[in-house]
């Protein structure tokens, strides 16, 4: 009954200390059954006989059951830690016949049972899997070495133990364990219910490997999945990818749509390198600065904004280049007089020339008024016409009336008379149609003298009127 109650003991202290098996699933279960054989002992706990260690029927002590359970924890590059507890009865036990011959060929041993002797063992191991050096991952070979303490009828000792195991894993998880260990025993003598003997412990039985954690059942575990919530693919570390473009979602900017990894996993429909989502024109190639839109003209404003998509133009204007109605390369926007060519530093209109000026003066000095007065002559209004219609063709173009007199009467006189002439000039120049903001007028009298007043004919060159240009 005590050794009961120890090897309970031992089963729950096994439960709760043992430690890993692999670094997936780092806990592991095995149990079946277990053979004693006291043959390797039978010359004295000192002396070693390993002849005949196979013969099941004379050598070993098995019970027709489950009896014994490990447990055992990984704990990295191979090696493993682990606690035993078996239970066996001895009704086998060897004796040497003839002890004073020292060879195997002259051994003689027999076989009696000292009386059903209950057999519980506890130990301790350190284990080192072959596996992953021999690169498999069904064939499994094992070194052990470890200790423990061993209860045979009355008599209790501990042990140092050493073993070979092999297992053959069906699965990940569970596979067939066959276990050797050699335990040797401090005892001097190997008397039944006095010592324990050194012997040989046989297991076979089923290992289950568990503790692995695949929270989202995609077969990767936990500690090597990137994604642990998420059913993903063991290419992408248990990563999903939705759209299948070989980019896992995580690193996809555009996981529902399948696209390059050059564009973090979006599609580009046009290939211009712009992705779809910031793509103006997704089905037409086009540059980065037009949104990924085309620009045919070049002119900064995409196609599918350009009223003339083959002809360069501004942005304000639609695409199209502004209309020069006059073709004088100034746009009528800009063309001061869009419908008369001009030019450019003229802002689009005609520039006065010399041969008009000398024609406007030569008409002006024909202007005739009234003796003393302001008032035109008849004969004159051919002459005012004629400036009227040169003034026409310059629309932008500012003149200055100028009125002159001679130096007959007084000058203060002169000098109003010639002023209320330059006016009534530009008078009717304003009501024949010239833009009074275009036009001045300035009396100078007598000041400005082009011929001399002493004679007649001087005189009459004197009272004048002259148009000047306004630059």
């Amino acid at each position: 009954m005590k050794h009961l109650k120890i090897f309970a003991a031992a089963l729950m202290f096994a439960g709760l200390s043992a430690q890993a098996q692999d670094s997936n699933n780092p806990w592991a279960v095995s149990f079946g059954v277990n053979a004693v054989d006291t043959k390797i002992s039978m010359y004295g706990n000192d002396k070693l006989i390993f002849e005949q260690l196979v013969n099941a029927d004379r050598n070993w002590n098995i019970l027709p059951s489950v009896s014994y359970l490990n447990v055992s924890r990984h704990m990295g590059d191979g090696f493993s830690v682990g606690l035993t507890a078996s239970v066996n009865k001895i009704d086998k036990w060897v004796v040497l016949d003839n002890p004073e011959f020292g060879t195997k060929a002259t051994h003689q041993y027999s076989v009696y049972n000292p009386g059903n002797l209950s057999y519980y063992g506890i130990d301790a191991m350190v284990k080192y899997s072959f596996m992953d050096m021999i690169g498999t991952k069904w064939f499994d070979p094992s070194l052990n070495l470890g200790g423990g303490y061993q209860f045979v009828g009355d008599a209790s000792a501990g042990t140092v133990n050493g073993g070979l195991g092999l297992t053959f894993w069906f699965s990940e998880q569970v596979g067939l364990q066959l276990q050797s260990t050699l335990k040797y025993s401090f005892d001097d003598e190997r008397m039944p219910d006095a010592d324990v003997p050194t012997h040989i412990q046989h297991m076979a039985g089923l290992t289950f490997k568990f503790g692995g954690k695949d929270t989202d059942g995609d077969g990767i575990y936990d500690k090597d999945d990137a994604c642990p919530d998420v059913f993903g693919l063991e290419e992408f570390q248990g990563c999903p990818d939705s759209d299948g473009d070989g980019i896992a979602d995580k690193d996809d900017a555009c996981p529902e749509e399948a696209g390059s990894k050059e564009l973090n996993g979006c599609p580009d429909n046009d290939g211009d390198g712009i992705i779809n989502s910031e793509d103006a024109c997704p089905d037409d190639a086009g540059t980065k600065i037009m949104n990924g839109c085309p620009d045919a003209d070049g002119d900064g404003v995409a196609d599918k904004d350009d009223n003339c998509v083959d002809v360069a133009g501004p942005k304000e204007n639609n695409g199209c280049p502004w209309p020069d109605t006059d073709g004088d390369g100034v746009a009528d926007k800009d063309d001061q007089c869009p419908t008369v060519a001009g030019t450019v530093a003229n802002n689009g209109c005609p520039e006065v020339s010399e041969e008009a000026m000398k024609k406007l003066n030569d008409y002006a000095k024909t202007i005739l008024f009234d003796s003393g007065k302001s008032s035109f002559q008849k004969q004159t209004m051919p002459v005012l016409q004629a400036i009227t219609a040169i003034l026409k063709e310059y629309p932008s173009s500012k003149f200055s009336i100028e009125g002159h007199t001679d130096s007959q009467g007084a000058a203060e006189f002169n000098k109003k008379l010639s002023a209320s002439r330059a006016d009534a000039v530009k008078a009717y120049l304003i009501e024949n149609g010239i833009d009074a903001t275009r036009l001045s007028a300035t009396g100078f009298g007598e000041e400005y003298p082009i011929d001399t007043n002493k004679t007649a004919k001087g005189r009459a060159n004197n009272r004048r009127v002259e148009v000047k240009l306004v630059k």
